[in-house]
This record gives structure tokens, sequence and C-alpha cells, in this order.
């Protein structure tokens, strides 16, 4: 209890004294109410965070913050914006993304702006960007915790964060596209171009970054992309580096309806065309590597004096075993097409005694010591069928 023949400078000492000591539970010593009315003091109200220097909030390795983030560190809204006044020390970089420092942004931190501004809130109440409170585990370490939830870099700044040299570094792109849920309310500001989808693919993370898979960014990229060049060339990089195969590709380019562009037609050929010869390679390097019988290559088959029985990529004479790659990649009412096609050759084969392998350039390329199994199998039960037809094998 404060005593009341105190002067107001020692009221003031004492209530300074006494908070130091409170236990959790007690705020302060409130101020005279009125004339003549003691100090009240209460213990139901937690303490209220002793803010920090302004000063201090900027000398973090990312010195990018939302305006949650500010108030949870005691700084107002008004702060932040006498902070963020023309000339101040701080700028707001997008709506409630502040940059502490008045320079312009590093493309570290443009990346980050745009994951800050486009991120969910969390339930728990904490602000994007922030982990959530999570139990340490067993030997100490505390389980994963994504940065952002449902929000991820993609389009040309994914691709550059994919290692894709033919896209643009991204100091040079105006535009950062973030990939979203449909029903979010954001629009595009800024230097954030908000992309929507109905289902977000699962992020990978480069340099701290939730990216989306290469497929996914390519659409995106290419979505707003003109120059027939770049887009044959970004296409091209996919299949070439390794970084996806062409049907997935030409999926995501089908979801995004942008095969009806001619520029995206034209370099969908191109990138089928890579992926099969990239793929016929791993075909040949398998054969070589693992000792498989040495097969007559790309071939058509039709049955003497009659129809033409299709061509395969490999085919075992003695053993009467056809090998097949699929790398079609087409429409989807053209892969349809293709696909009933595919199995009726398939059927006419296997009716004619002759066993149809099917590969994949996927599987080839990821388990080539198992695909080369699955042929070695098949040839190895050939003694175990009835003889095949004869068939006739052309070169193609």
């Amino acid at each position: 209890m404060v005593d009341q023949g105190f002067s107001a400078s020692e009221q003031e000492s004492f209530r300074a004294g006494l908070s130091r000591f409170g236990d959790g539970r007690v705020t302060a010593v409130k101020g005279p109410i009125g004339r003549g009315k003691l100090p009240v003091m209460t213990h139901n109200i937690p303490l209220s965070p002793r803010p920090r220097p302004l000063h201090a909030l900027a000398d973090g390795r990312r010195r990018l913050m939302t305006a949650a983030q500010l108030r949870a560190h005691g700084v107002s809204a008004a702060e932040t914006s006498e902070q963020c006044r023309p000339g101040g020390p701080w700028q707001q970089l997008l709506p409630n993304v502040v940059l502490l420092h008045p320079g312009p942004p590093t493309s570290d931190e443009r990346l980050h702006a745009v994951l800050l501004y486009a991120a969910r809130e969390r339930t728990s109440g904490t602000a994007p960007g922030v982990p959530a409170s999570v139990p340490v585990q067993p030997g100490g370490e505390h389980p994963p915790v994504p940065a952002y939830a449902e929000a991820m870099i993609t389009g040309l700044a994914a691709l550059t964060l994919h290692g894709f040299s033919a896209a643009p570094p991204l100091s040079a792109l105006e535009l950062i596209d973030v990939l979203v849920p449909r029903l979010r309310r954001l629009r595009t500001t800024g230097c954030a171009r908000v992309v929507r989808t109905t289902a977000l693919p699962t992020a990978v993370e480069l340099t701290g970054v939730p990216v989306a898979p290469v497929a996914r960014a390519l659409a995106d990229a290419v979505a707003e992309l003109t120059d027939p060049g770049t887009v044959r060339r970004l296409l091209t990089e996919a299949v070439r580096g390794g970084h996806c195969e062409p049907a997935a590709v030409v999926r995501e380019l089908n979801r995004a309806r942008l095969l009806s562009r001619p520029h995206v037609v034209d370099a969908v050929d191109s990138l089928v065309a890579e992926g099969r010869a990239l793929a016929e390679q791993r075909l040949y390097r398998m054969v070589r590597e693992y000792a498989l019988p040495e097969p007559v290559w790309n071939v058509g088959l039709r049955l003497p004096g009659g129809p033409h029985l299709g061509g395969v990529d490999a085919f075992w004479p003695e053993q009467a075993v056809a090998l097949e790659l699929d790398t079609r990649a087409h429409r989807q009412q053209e892969d349809d097409a293709a696909r009933a096609e595919h199995a009726r050759k398939r059927e006419h084969l296997e009716r004619l005694g002759i066993t149809v392998v099917h590969l994949t350039p996927r599987k080839l390329r990821d388990c080539p010591e198992h695909e080369a199994a699955v042929v070695r199998t098949a040839l190895m039960a050939a003694g175990d069928r009835e003889p095949a037809a004869y068939v006739v094998v052309l070169p193609r």
C-alpha cells in the first residue's frame, strides 16, 4: 500500500521499484484515479512486456517483420507508421510487411517479404513466418516447423532457385510469383504477384524458401511468357538438366490450359523429342551396364504377308520379348487416343505369344537396376512359354 502522504515523485519511485519485483501476475501500480484516491494494484492482469528498443529490432539477420510481429515486440501501429515515413529508417515493402532499413531490399528480403505477405496466419495466434511453439523431442531437437503456411514461390523466381540457367536472376525480376490456395483473399501488389491453385503441391525447400516443384513452376512461368525461344529453353532445360520428366511438365501445362497457345505447343514438341532422346540413351546404357543380351533396336513388327503390328524400341527375336518406352506426352484428348491404341497393340502382340515389357523414362532414370531385372526375367521365362508366332522384323 502506498502511503497517502508520499509526494508525487516518491510515489513514482515506489511504483517503479515495486514493478521490478512483480511475480508475473502484477501489472504495476496504477496512478491516482482521482483527487484523494489511493493508487490501485491488481493481481489478475499479466505484466506488460517491456518493448525492445526500435534500433534493436533491425539488428537481426533478416531485417524484415510483419505488423503483427512488430506489435508482439511492443511497437504500436502509430510507431510503425512514424518509422516508415518518407526518409525514415524503415519502409513498408508490402502491405503489413516492414523492411527495417531504408535502403533497397536484397533478393532474399524480397523473397521473404512476398512469403510474409502471402502466408496465412497460424491459428495459434503467431504471425506468418514465426514458428509455432512446439515441444522439444528426445535428444533436445525441435521437430521441423514450416516457416510459411499455404504459400510458396513459383514461376521464374522458383526456376531460378531450382538452378535454371535459362531463368533470369532474382534481382532482374520485377515481380515474384507466389502460389496460394484459390480461396485466399489476396491481391497482386508491389513485387508480389499472386497465383492461385485449387490444390497446393508439396513445396521443396531451397535456401530456406518454400518453392513449387519444377513442373508446376514451369507452368506458372510459361503462363506469363510470350517469347517462344524463352519457353523452349526453359522446357528443354527442365528435361536435359534432369529436373523432371516431359510427361510431368505436359500434365501441368494441360492443367493450366496452356496447350492451346501455338508457341507452347511448339516448345512441347521439342520437349518430347528431347525427353525421348534421353530415355533412349538410358535404355542403351542399361542394356550394356547390366549385361543384357543385345536386342535389335527400334524396329517394326508385322505378320508375314499380314498387317503391320506396330513399332517397338527393342526386340529379342529368339525370346519373343519386345520392349516399349512410354514417352508419350500430348494433349489430354490425344493422350487418351494414344493410350487406347497402345493398349490394342500390346494385346495383339501378346495374343501372338510376344511378351511386351513396358518401361517409363522416370523408372529408367531412378532405378535402372530394377528395370534390368524385369527385362532379364522376361527373357529367362521365354523357355517356359509356348512358341510365339513368326513375325517379320523391319527397321524403322
